[in-house]
């Protein structure tokens, strides 16, 4: 059986790191298996339990990613031969050691390592605590962005390997990679796309932690909507340090009303997503017993570890491709078709969604952003070598750009 998978994000600063904390806590004091993750390279999950990584309390393990060693397990191959020819291209061993550390591998490595756990069937709950939102969402698009790429170069690379390999050595005096190099390369891929699956799959979901603040407000709404172009499930808001309505002085009188303000355009903006709410607290809850009585008052009566309520985002039938979109507008959706791949831009991100067949060979009839939702209606057999852009134009038909 797979676990339930939790991610949560948010603005930085806003404390999503304590409510990962405070979920696991919970977890593992209702008898459930429990490891909690951090994707963050800031790791201050250790921080917030007061505790070392390893076995924290009966049922909950704090795991924290060891780089160089999952660096060696996962793609050594790779690492390898990248230090080969930085070597013989004249730089020393230190330098080429460095280089080869590639840029996010730390993130990606504890995605990898949640697929092992998660794989393992040792465990009830896996919470992770993943970076802030920008470089979240970058994380959560790498398997698919990788996969398009994979899936049209390495085959083809693999023959131009085999004819340029000699000329490698005798010009540019660097070895070309060998067929372990390639299926390193390969295995990497298919460990991406096995997390993408579990991930988006109905057993995760991602809860996006707030304060109530515009300008958190504001990146909360277009992290939802991104989450959702992705194709990742988000089933709850956590707004987190509100103030208490109670003996305010005026000073706190004046916070207390800005951000009720706040969370009603909150509750309008994430309908029908619950809003958790966490008190602005006296102190700040460090240690197990602490997060779990924080873990109790922010989820009360709900079942926190219940499978996710929410439908995928995207929804594929026989003619009609429907994708959420919550708070998107019109002039921040584009959509465009080219071959068997539909390409729909919301805001400043990109996702390109490969059409089955019985999709791919139709030509798009009408598109529409309506509801929170993009749906594209596809009608007969379509050219398959045309390439032409739509955009949404509110009246559920597409127009020609």
């Amino acid at each position: 059986m797979s676990p339930r998978v939790l991610l949560f994000t948010g603005k930085g600063g806003v404390g999503k790191t304590t409510v990962a904390a405070a979920t696991a806590t919970l977890a593992a004091s209702r008898g459930l298996k429990t490891l909690v993750i951090s994707t963050d390279t800031a790791h201050s999950l250790a921080d917030a339990l007061a505790v070392q990584p390893g076995e924290i309390a009966p049922g909950l393990r704090l795991h924290q990613v060891d780089t160089q060693k999952s660096l060696e397990e996962h793609w050594g191959e790779l690492q390898d031969y990248a230090r080969g020819v930085l070597g013989e291209l004249g730089l020393d061993q230190i330098t080429a050691e460095e280089i080869t550390v590639l840029p996010g591998a730390e993130e990606v490595i504890a995605l990898l390592e949640l697929r092992e756990h998660a794989r393992s069937g040792g465990w009830d709950v896996i919470v992770v605590d993943c970076a802030p939102t920008a470089e979240t969402l970058r994380l959560l698009a790498l398997p698919e962005a990788l996969d398009w790429h994979v899936s049209r170069l390495l085959p083809v690379g693999r023959r131009i390997m085999k004819v340029i390999s000699p000329f490698m050595r005798s010009v540019a005096h660097v070895s070309a990679p060998g067929d372990d190099v390639v299926s390193a390369g390969e295995r990497l891929h298919r460990g991406l796309m096995e997390i993408r699956e579990l991930l988006t799959g109905p057993g995760a979901s991602v809860r996006l932690v707030l304060t109530p603040e515009s300008v958190v407000l504001a990146e909360a709404r277009r992290t939802l909507t991104s989450l959702n172009l992705y194709g990742y499930r988000v089933d709850a808001v956590i707004a987190n340090r509100v103030f208490p309505a109670g003996d305010a002085d005026e000073w706190r009188a004046q916070w207390v009303r800005a951000q009720a303000r706040l969370l009603a355009e909150a509750e309008e903006s994430f309908a029908p997503l619950p809003i958790h709410v966490v008190p602005y607290l006296p102190s700040e809850p460090v240690g197990a017993d602490a997060l779990t009585a924080l873990g109790e008052s922010l989820y009360g009566e709900s079942d926190p570890f219940a499978p996710p309520a929410v439908e995928a985002p995207l929804v594929l039938t026989a003619d009609e491709l429907s994708l959420a979109l919550p708070g998107a507008t019109k002039g921040e959706v584009d959509l465009a078709r080219k071959r068997d791949e539909l390409i729909v831009t919301a805001g400043p991100y990109r996702r390109i969604i490969a059409l089955p067949a019985a999709l791919a060979r139709r030509k798009i009839g009408a598109a529409a952003l309506q509801d929170g939702f993009l749906k594209v209606r596809f009608v007969s057999e379509a050219n398959p070598t045309q390439r032409t852009e739509w955009t949404t134009d509110g009246g559920g038909r597409p127009r020609s750009e």
